[in-house]
């Protein structure tokens, strides 16, 4: 994150996001996979580092399966013809690009509001002050060694159970996360980098998905 001076001398605190280019990889559709989707890959991946099933999604490699498909005449689909991806996903909906092409940061040029998902930070094992924001029992009056613990979660005997949902301690981050209708600041198309207005989930340098929002309001 930093900050950016808008026209009118304010400052406003942004996320800086690398966002392209992207590589075409598949396009489904209806009559083939039952869903209309584009899928994109981000950031090359060393050949020695990539699997021969990585290799094979991108590029033409021979098989004796493919080589047996090809005698049959199956149609074997298309390829990128490009370089591993380290980051991949489907994009939902109809489009007219094409596999191999390149999908640049542009693609925001005329879009006001964004919805950004990722994975967040993993916090671990947290208890239910960190975890929820609790604030913990009080500090004298009979309270003993108890004083970060969540209390009672019972219900008597009626109806002698927890209900479910119920806040407290466990795994805290690491889990999908959105960020809605976050406001596109800037567009460098030069270097692909596109700024939006406050933070985003995961670390420094963690991958997320951008898509324009589709929130009302």
């Amino acid at each position: 994150m930093t900050q950016v001076y808008q026209d009118d001398g304010t400052v406003v605190p942004v996320t800086v996001i690398q966002a392209g280019p992207c590589h075409v990889l598949q396009v489904r559709s209806v009559d083939r996979d039952g869903y209309e989707a584009v899928q994109l890959g981000f950031e090359d991946k060393p050949r020695r580092l990539a699997n021969r099933s990585e290799r094979g999604h991108v590029a033409k490699l021979d098989s004796k399966r493919s080589k047996k498909r090809s005698a049959g005449g199956v149609e074997l689909p298309a390829k990128a013809d490009c370089e591993p991806k380290r980051f991949v996903r489907e994009f939902r909906g109809a489009t007219d690009l094409e596999i191999g092409a390149e999908v640049t940061v542009g693609q925001f040029a005329e879009v006001q509001k964004v919805d950004i998902t990722g994975t967040s930070k993993g916090r671990g094992y947290a208890g239910v002050m960190k975890r929820h924001n609790f604030s913990g029992q009080r500090a004298s009056h009979g309270v003993k060694k108890v004083h970060r613990h969540a209390g009672g979660t019972g219900c008597s005997a009626s109806p002698s159970r927890v209900f479910k949902g119920r806040r407290m301690s466990g795994q805290y981050g690491n889990a999908r996360s959105t960020v809605r209708n976050l406001d596109v600041v800037r567009v460098d198309p030069e270097n692909n980098l596109l700024l939006v207005r406050g933070a985003v989930p995961g670390p420094n340098g963690g991958f997320v998905s951008v898509r324009q929002t589709n929130k009302l309001g």
